[in-house]
């Protein structure tokens, strides 16, 4: 399944300086690595959590986003990426979606102690059936899979970073969970 729409690639000049257009989106299911890996993208690319954008930047645990509102706003100028769970969902060109088993993801957030084991299973099932790239695909937005499973966050980061720098055909559909058999067997186990 490839987008219909033509964008031209994200383009970062020398020393990452001049800014894109619009953002490219750096989202995913909580647990993915999308902090983690934006840290490690160095200086040549510019990154804000979509946190930060609405003024819950250093805050510990959950964030109110009035998405509507902060849809209207311009984004800050010469941003690379925005990076959250509901970043493309904001007035971004692209979005790059990290993507991770769901009995993996499972074990991140319980090895994190994110949010109740309720919200954890939420999260995993939400990961197993496309969620977050279902979303991102809806307004036509080019968009790439890259599955964080198993890999380094330095390994995803330059992968995110060639995905930057390269742009390129939307590349995305080769993550299929639910046809994994050890993804649907955690999902009939019980909660992660």
């Amino acid at each position: 399944m490839a987008s219909h729409v033509r964008r031209p690639p994200v383009r970062l000049t020398a020393r990452g300086r001049g800014p894109a257009r619009r953002p490219v989106a750096l989202t995913g299911t909580p647990g993915t690595g999308k902090s983690t890996v934006a840290a490690r993208l160095g200086p040549r690319v510019r990154w804000q959590e979509v946190g930060a954008l609405v003024g819950g930047g250093g805050r510990r645990g959950p964030v109110v986003v009035d998405l509507a509102r902060l849809g209207r706003r311009p984004l800050p100028a010469g941003l690379d990426l925005v990076v959250g769970h509901l970043a493309h969902l904001l007035p971004v060109r692209d979005a790059i979606v990290l993507r991770c088993r769901p009995d993996e993801l499972g074990r991140r957030l319980a090895s994190a102690r994110r949010g109740s084991a309720a919200d954890r299973r939420a999260n995993v099932e939400a990961e197993a059936t496309d969620v977050v790239l279902f979303e991102a695909l809806r307004d036509g937005r080019r968009v790439w899979e890259i599955d964080t499973t198993g890999r380094t966050p330095d390994a995803v980061a330059r992968a995110v970073a060639r995905r930057l720098r390269r742009g390129g055909a939307a590349r995305y559909g080769s993550v299929d969970w639910l046809a994994d058999r050890r993804v649907t067997e955690h999902l009939l186990d019980g909660p992660p």
